[in-house]
């Protein structure tokens, strides 16, 4: 049995499971130890939608490019940060809600995020793994359309989930030295930690037992900040009614 700590650092996402569905209380469980992550003002500002209906996996399969694991894996969860629910409180005690704050977008996604961190850690403890999906915001609209989802909500990422059917390396992360610092934000040894997380990350590719290739992670990063990233976004959480203001 692994220590929390131990859990935690060897995280790898998974990408193909076995068939074997998991059980239902297990699930519940989960999910239960999910809702119990910390929540702005208990505010609780997310949903979580479970899809089983196959027809909607495949599309929204094609939503995240043909990720087959969006639609093989035993489990497929799209987490939405909702403030649709706190409007219907207002609703019911006859208040105006300000509507379109860019703080309550912000609570809404940090929200759905805790509960999604504490969803994926609860499954690895119990013998599960998780995959997250980014790729449901290439196209959020039709993912809300397929789900049928209401104004003031929009679907963060996806969360695969089942028991592994692989057993890949942990990759490494960035030297903690780059992540944590004191007192104050400094860049003095920046682009050495940087030169240094490259050499390790190629390393772990170039050794892993399967899908070996040359990786420099400083040139990765600097081609995704040379392009647009997901340009429709902002139209589409304006139209979803978050106003940013």
């Amino acid at each position: 049995m692994k220590t929390v700590l131990e859990l935690l650092k060897s995280h790898r996402s998974i990408r193909s499971y076995s068939e074997k569905p998991i059980p239902e209380n297990l699930l519940f469980d989960i999910l239960s130890a999910g809702q119990s992550a910390a929540t702005t003002n208990n505010n609780q500002s997310l949903s979580i939608i479970r899809v089983t209906d196959m027809k909607i996996r495949e599309s929204l399969c094609q939503v995240g490019g043909g990720q087959s694991y969006i639609k093989n894996a035993p489990e497929f969860f799209v987490f939405c940060a909702d403030l649709n629910r706190s409007y219907a409180c207002c609703d019911m005690h006859e208040k105006e809600p300000v509507s379109g704050m860019t703080e309550q977008f912000i609570i809404a996604t940090v929200d759905t995020s805790l509960v999604a961190q504490n969803v994926g850690i609860a499954a690895e403890s119990s013998g599960l793994g998780i995959c997250y999906i980014g790729a449901m915001r290439n196209d959020p609209a039709r993912v809300c359309e397929l789900l049928a989802l209401p104004e003031h909500v929009y679907p963060v990422f996806g969360m695969c989930m089942g028991f592994p059917n692989q057993n890949p390396e942990v990759k490494p992360r960035l030297p903690l030295a780059s992540i944590v610092r004191e007192n104050s934000y400094n860049l003095d040894n920046e682009k050495e930690l940087i030169e240094k997380y490259d050499e390790t990350l190629n390393s772990y590719h170039q050794g892993r037992s399967e899908n070996t290739k040359t990786v420099i992670w400083s040139e990765v990063m600097s081609k995704l900040l040379a392009k647009e990233s997901r340009p429709h976004m902002k139209e589409f959480l304006l139209n979803r009614g978050f106003k940013m203001r």
